[in-house]
């Protein structure tokens, strides 16, 4: 019976993680699509849209630094709470923008507040309640709301933008994001501790010998600034693609609105299916080997050097169209590991205990300096060379040196007890 509620209860934070996660890459996938019109409509730059992504980001990584706390104390229910009106007002306001103003300042500060309180929420309650070879699997499953957001989310607003314009289609998207983490927040769960329960793949006892971190110790020791090193160069490569890709399609290769949204979404149903099968890879991956750091590091690894091959056939595409679908399917391969695969790595290092406040603290480093260099970084160079060429030469490096660092991630950490 205790077994039957314990897998009932770890059903309903998958769900609940499944819900944030499409929410949160909700909004990413549709400012990529939402850019353009944008632009068009108000008169701006890219790189002066794209700035007021860069500075919602590093409100969100200041945000996620807070929410781990939270959820190491009272689980991810409350954060859910507040991403709902947060997420809700920052389409919603920005919506009736008029002026620079009025744009820059709702969204960075409640769209920022919103999506900062999803992400460190759904890994880390997922890492909580599913340990080693269990947990890649059951964060695929979740991780699969970021590409059906960027299938019905993208493909919504395409439509909405050819009959309604942007502003109604963000009005539109307040609505899902507020219901559906309304929804997220009834699903969530507290940590398994508070059920008296221990996370799948590891016994009571093993918890409970789990040392306990301060921040100060964690970050004294090298693992987490290796994993930080190693995420923040993905993460900046990410965020170029992610937000500039579309528009790379239609001006520097001269498709359609419709067709490179088409293309972008090939992406998230690739995702469909790497983020589950990737999951399972990882998992087997960290069961033929000592450790599960070990396991993890060999992905971490493989994940950026899949990037690296995805810029390269991306620069492909004036040869062929074909290039680009199969750098989209790659690219969902590099996605379905690298995110979730980061915090498995820290989680195998540090355990579980006060892994909220350590990923918490991870995010805001890395959220706080990546996207933001990433966006802005892809629109700069574009606005300077009148092409995209040398963006996407900037993503391909910063994906090689992601590979490089993982490379010298060690596998334990020394806990020096006083």
């Amino acid at each position: 019976m205790k077994n039957a509620n314990r897998k009932k209860l770890g059903h309903s934070v998958i769900c609940a993680s499944w819900l944030a996660v499409f929410c949160l890459f909700g909004y990413r996938s549709t400012f990529s699509i939402l850019l353009g019109p944008m632009s068009k409509d108000l008169g701006w730059s890219i790189s002066k849209l794209s700035l007021a992504y860069s500075l919602m980001m590093s409100v969100y990584a200041i945000t996620a630094f807070f929410s781990g706390i939270l959820i190491d104390k009272w689980g991810t229910r409350p954060a859910y709470l507040i991403a709902s009106v947060g997420g809700a007002l920052g389409f919603y306001l920005t919506s009736n923008a008029n002026s620079y103003i009025s744009y820059v300042l709702p969204y960075v500060i409640f769209a920022g507040i919103g999506t900062g309180m999803l992400w460190v929420s759904s890994t880390i309650s997922v890492r909580k309640w599913y340990v080693g070879k269990s947990y890649a699997t059951m964060w695929g499953i979740a991780f699969m709301g970021a590409p059906a957001a960027q299938i019905v989310l993208s493909l919504g607003v395409k439509k909405l933008l050819l009959t309604l314009g942007w502003r109604l289609a963000m009005k539109i998207l307040a609505l899902i994001v507020f219901v559906l983490l309304l929804m997220a927040s009834y699903f969530s769960r507290k940590n398994p501790s508070d059920y008296g329960l221990s996370p799948f793949g590891v016994t009571s006892q093993e918890v409970n010998n789990e040392y306990v971190w301060s921040l100060k110790e964690a970050y004294s020791t090298f693992p987490i600034w290796g994993a930080i090193l190693a995420f923040i160069t993905s993460i900046i490569a990410e965020f170029l693609i992610w937000t500039q890709i579309v528009m790379y399609w239609t001006k520097d290769m001269g498709l359609t609105l419709a067709t490179s949204t088409n293309l972008y979404v090939v992406i998230g149903f690739a995702g469909l299916i790497s983020m589950p099968f990737m999951g399972k890879v990882a998992d087997k991956v960290v069961s033929s080997k000592p450790s599960e750091s070990m396991g993890r590091k060999i992905m971490l690894i493989f994940a950026p050097a899949v990037g690296v091959v995805a810029c390269i056939l991306l620069l492909l595409t004036k040869m062929s169209i074909i290039y680009s679908i199969i750098s989209c399917i790659l690219f969902s391969v590099y996605w379905a590991i690298e995110p979730g695969g980061v915090a498995g790595y820290i989680g195998a290092i540090y355990g579980g205990k006060t892994l909220g406040r350590i990923w918490g603290a991870a995010t805001l480093i890395v959220m706080g300096i990546g996207p933001a260099l990433g966006s802005f970084m892809g629109a700069y160079l574009y606005d300077l060379n009148g092409s995209y060429y040398y963006s996407i030469i900037f993503a391909t490096c910063a994906f090689a040196l992601s590979t490089i660092i993982s490379l010298f991630l060690p596998l334990k950490v020394r806990i020096n007890k006083k």
